[in-house]
């Protein structure tokens, strides 16, 4: 059977749609797969990333495997915060706290290292099994003044930065006003330091309405109630830092206190030990700021 050539014409123009058809698909298909692998390669480098972020890699001369061993490990690969979450053990309710209660001044030296060589580091790997009173006096007194009802051994800086934290712990508790005192106490200047650090640390709370409870009548009630705690002691004080332990202290609570607090909390808390509790401590030595 012979093709007129308009027959010829049209079977050649439907085999190049044809073949052009297929071509087209082929390529489509190659696209779709191309734009699968990097949709794929996006996602594991999006989850890679969540997992950094979520998991950091500190770098330090331990194997993750042994970052939350003990405190000094710990601080050292930065994961403080990350054995704190990850590795306690919650305790048991019905078991106390340890608690802790630091009488001191804000401008101590040797205050300033207890609070953050020790005292810091141990409460935030083991807050769950401590509790914590800070009263900023030391060794202070009450006087009869016009200009200040009080007389600081580092003088009136001191009595400042006394009443200062004194304030912040009032409006902001305990646990945040720590992490505020922590950060002055770390500071080259810890009065100068005030200011940012609560703006850092507690931004809800305004450095005026700090300020105001640090030159008014407030300021002067708080100082007074912890002038009170820090008469009432018995044995009387001696120097500052000084450190009770459930109420109560003894040169043996102060010299393992002093040389290993993270050690002393664990081995006083009767509860289940976190897995920190088996590392090894973290020593420091001081000699202590007298009182006169």
């Amino acid at each position: 059977m012979t093709l007129s050539s308009s027959q010829e014409e049209g079977l050649s123009q439907s085999s190049l749609a044809v073949c052009l058809g297929a071509v087209w698909i082929f390529f489509l298909l190659i696209i779709m797969k191309v734009l699968c692998i990097l949709a794929v390669l996006f996602l594991l480098s999006t989850k890679h990333k969540s997992f950094e972020l979520s998991h950091p890699k500190p770098a330090c001369r331990y194997p993750p495997s042994q970052w939350c061993r003990s405190l000094e490990i710990a601080i050292e690969c930065k994961v403080q915060k990350q054995c704190m979450e990850l590795g306690a053990i919650k305790p048991n309710q019905t078991v106390p706290r340890v608690a802790l209660t630091l009488y001191y001044e804000s401008l101590c030296p040797d205050c300033r290292r207890f609070i953050t060589k020790q005292l810091f580091p141990t409460w935030t790997m083991l807050q769950d099994i401590m509790s914590l009173t800070l009263v900023p006096y030391g060794n202070a007194k009450e006087v009869l003044s016009v200009n200040s009802p009080f007389s600081c051994q580092h003088g009136e800086p001191e009595c400042r930065g006394n009443m200062i934290q004194a304030c912040i712990i009032h409006l902001t508790g305990t646990s945040l006003a720590f992490q505020v005192i922590y950060c002055m106490e770390s500071a080259a200047n810890v009065l100068d330091a005030a200011e940012p650090c609560l703006q850092l640390y507690a931004p809800s709370v305004s450095w005026v309405t700090v300020d105001a409870c640090a030159t008014g009548r407030l300021g002067y009630k708080l100082m007074h109630g912890y002038a009170v705690m820090t008469r009432a002691l018995n044995p009387a004080h001696t120097h500052v830092p000084w450190v009770t332990i459930d109420g109560e202290y003894t040169e043996e609570t102060e010299a393992k206190a002093t040389s290993s607090l993270f050690r002393l909390v664990c081995d006083r808390y009767k509860g289940v030990k976190p897995p920190v509790c088996t590392g090894a401590p973290v020593k420091l030595s001081r000699s202590g700021c007298l009182a006169e």
